[in-house]
């Protein structure tokens, strides 16, 4: 059989892109070995069809952690047999370019954003010149590799002339557990439920205004659900603001389980700032998990994520970033009981054509080109 290695950076539980790259690779005819790392506090891996293999490093963060998994990831994929390497992002493809080449592997490159231009790099040009060093040396000698919005795709084909496919991070459509109950899952049954999720609940994306503005909102109850390293600052701002009954924070959690959650909130937030290349041009996962779950949507002002919004008329946008602006926008959202069920009506629709059944087409005839 065919055998494709996939690898990622993460530690593999809450990626769900990554999860249906390997799924469509089966369905495309490999088996599949999915690498990643263990850090110390990760969940315990959950059961996948497909084979898994996480590396324990010594570093967790910092250069020495990028050198230390990018080293281990060239051995292991030397002495581990692959027709195909399916690198996601820029963080992995040095090791699988060089292995493609040493060994006559075919390489697919998936960047899920534009990494050169996230905010951890930009105002650490000295870092940044290493990584845009190694895009530089790795994706013009791609025939093709994929990402995850028009924006970045034109990107990259108009900075190195590469064939670049569009692949969304869309959640499948029948893949919504039933609606938790509030009583259960301890939340408040008087007050207008919020959420605000994500693995990369990180500064510069609007978490610290929201959490300002539920001082406003006496009848609201904002759910933060996911991982981020703005996450410490947040709970300390529910602390001190003393709003402990309006907000709560719940760790990261398997896709099932936290779509349980979302589902019953009444209105999702993706509020990133306008700050880089990368933020301006995201298309978040949390935006189609909102979608599938039926929950209206708060946005700013970003390329990708406003044109979603609009086409389906699913929300409204904030102007600013200041608490009371936003605040004023939950109000507005929450009281036009008219809109709210235009929203309900185009979010069902939206849902139907927004899944990963029809964008999984797409990624389908990419992986056949490759047989």
């Amino acid at each position: 059989m065919k055998r494709a290695i996939v690898s990622v950076i993460n530690d593999l539980v809450t990626d769900q892109r990554v999860n249906k790259s390997c799924l469509a690779l089966q369905k495309a005819g490999y088996e599949v070995l999915l690498v990643g790392r263990k850090q110390r506090k990760s969940p315990p891996m959950d059961q996948r069809p497909y084979a898994t293999h996480r590396m324990k490093l010594l570093f967790e963060k910092g250069p020495l952690f990028y050198a230390e998994y990018n080293i281990r990831l060239f051995l292991y994929l030397m002495f581990h047999r692959a027709n195909l390497l399916l690198s996601n992002d820029l963080d992995t493809v040095l090791p699988n370019y060089c292995i493609s080449r040493l060994k006559g592997s075919k390489m697919i490159f998936d960047s899920h954003e534009y990494f050169t231009e996230t905010p951890e790099l930009v105002h650490r040009p000295k870092v940044q010149r290493v990584w845009k060093r190694i895009e530089g040396f790795v994706v013009p000698k791609l025939d093709e590799m994929i990402t995850v919005c028009d924006s970045i795709a034109d990107l990259f084909r108009e900075k190195y002339g590469v064939k670049c496919h569009v692949i969304r991070n869309i959640p499948p459509r029948k893949a919504l557990p039933p609606k938790g109950d509030k009583a259960e899952l301890g939340l408040p049954t008087d007050k207008h439920l919020m959420v605000l999720q994500g693995s990369g609940i990180n500064i510069q994306r609007g978490a610290e205004e929201l959490v300002q503005s539920m001082t406003m909102l006496d009848d609201c109850f904002l759910m933060i659900i996911g991982g981020g390293d703005v996450l410490p600052v947040l709970k300390q701002m529910v602390e001190d603001l003393k709003i402990v009954d309006r907000v709560r924070f719940f760790p990261r959690m398997p896709y099932q389980q936290m779509m349980a959650y979302t589902q019953l909130a009444e209105l999702g937030f993706c509020l990133d700032k306008d700050t880089n290349l990368n933020y301006r041009f995201s298309l978040p996962n949390k935006l189609f998990d909102f979608i599938q779950a039926g929950v209206p949507i708060v946005a700013s002002h970003l390329t990708e994520i406003e044109k979603i919004i609009r086409q389906y008329d699913l929300g409204m946008f904030i102007e600013n970033h200041k608490p009371a602006t936003i605040a004023a926008t939950i109000r507005e959202a929450l009281s036009d009981e008219a809109r709210r069920t235009q929203w309900q009506q185009n979010l069902t629709l939206a849902a139907q054509e927004l899944c990963w059944e029809n964008e999984e087409q797409k990624l389908l005839e990419i992986y056949r080109h490759y047989e």
